[in-house]
């Protein structure tokens, strides 16, 4: 046998296992979870209507950061994963600079300063962090030998550290930790032997209470006691959850209806149509289209998992992992939030609320997913 028969054996070996691709394989797009995503970003433009108020203005606007979003999520899937983890650095760097900048030139509004204008764009410089750190540490420790051992956790743990620090200082606690979450879960899915997560609980124990007595600024504080107690201060700290609270609970089963909501439509619901938009669901809608909504989400997170699983390296593996896991931690703190069990940290509840930064970063992250989903399997 001839050395071309053998390699035309071969391909049509890898054709049978692999299948000829699809349309939507060739152009990198994984189509069950561009699927998800459209009717989810359909969704959120159908609340996000009776949120603002009957606002066109803001819809479409929002469906132009759609746009935006879509275009970016297709040029990032083209990009090769090798490609990333070539070049993970260059967005950590570059974010940390834009940080740095926002201490200096940053726009400041509502007593913090978190935005960044450029050529008359404003841009939020912490959520590309929630991308960049994950695709640094993913790019890090996919090329050192796992579980990871202690030089490479500390290193790990600068890098993690050092975006959450400059973001604390805008003040912006809870990105700051969303931001950390997204690079610990890199550390995690790597294989953290399990006594550095006995050190991490144990420096917790001893940090925390130094953190509420001189890290955290008197408002910060005031939210955390506000959760356990919002009837302390009914027209101050407590107004946003006592109204997300009763909007929730007087939704019912079936809601009131579209645009019928008496919380949101009267604007006794503050930020009805950014954070808060899950309360003008639930009271719109009820118990029913939270559940919906909730599905649609969870569908979303399998798909992404089955990429994570599926993913041909394991900085692929890692990417995909800690991005999903980040993708469920941002539904579950604004949804605690809303509904009381978790503080007021100003997370938006993923393609729902109003926002473009937001929008356009988490579609960067998705089109990360689908250049993992569609990367054939590496030689050697």
């Amino acid at each position: 046998m001839s050395q071309g028969d053998f390699v035309r054996q071969m391909d049509s070996g890898s054709s049978a296992i692999y299948g000829a691709p699809s349309h939507w394989h060739k152009i990198h797009m994984d189509l069950p979870l561009l699927l998800l995503l459209m009717v989810l970003a359909g969704a959120g433009l159908f609340i996000l209507y009776s949120a603002s108020g009957q606002s066109a203005h803001y819809v479409n606007r929002q469906l132009s950061y759609y746009g935006v979003g879509l275009l970016v999520m297709l040029i990032t899937a083209q990009v090769p994963p090798r490609f990333l983890e070539r070049w993970a650095t260059i967005p950590y760097i570059g974010g940390v600079a834009l940080l740095v900048g926002v201490l200096f030139f940053g726009i400041g509004a509502k007593g913090a300063q978190r935005w960044l204008e450029i050529g008359g764009f404003r841009f939020q410089p912490s959520e590309i962090l929630k991308i960049a750190v994950p695709l640094m540490l993913a790019s890090y420790l996919a090329r050192r030998p796992l579980p990871p051992n202690f030089k490479h956790v500390f290193f790990s743990l600068v890098f993690i550290a050092i975006p959450p620090l400059l973001v604390v200082l805008q003040p912006d606690l809870g990105t700051a930790i969303l931001i950390a979450v997204s690079g610990f879960f890199v550390l995690f899915l790597a294989g953290l032997p399990k006594r550095y997560l006995g050190f991490a609980l144990l420096a917790a124990v001893v940090v925390l209470p130094l953190m509420w007595l001189y890290g955290l600024r008197d408002y910060q504080r005031q939210r955390i006691l506000t959760m356990f107690d919002p009837e302390a201060d009914k027209l101050g700290a407590g107004w946003n959850i006592i109204q997300s609270t009763i909007a929730i609970g007087s939704g019912g089963i079936d809601g009131k209806g579209w645009m019928r909501g008496t919380q949101s439509q009267l604007d006794f619901l503050p930020e009805s149509h950014t954070d808060f938009i899950i309360a003008v669901l639930a009271e719109e809608f009820g118990l029913v289209g939270v559940l919906l909504l909730m599905t649609l989400f969870l569908l979303i997170i399998v798909r992404c998992v089955i990429i994570s699983l599926r993913a041909q390296s394991m900085f692929g593996r890692l990417l995909a992992g800690s991005l999903t896991l980040t993708f469920f931690v941002y539904i579950f703190v604004n949804m605690g939030m809303v509904s009381g069990i978790l503080p007021v940290v100003g997370v938006p509840l993923p393609f729902m609320s109003y926002g473009g930064t937001s929008v356009v970063t988490l579609m960067l992250g998705f089109g990360m997913l689908m250049s993992v989903s569609t990367e054939r399997k590496r030689p050697g």
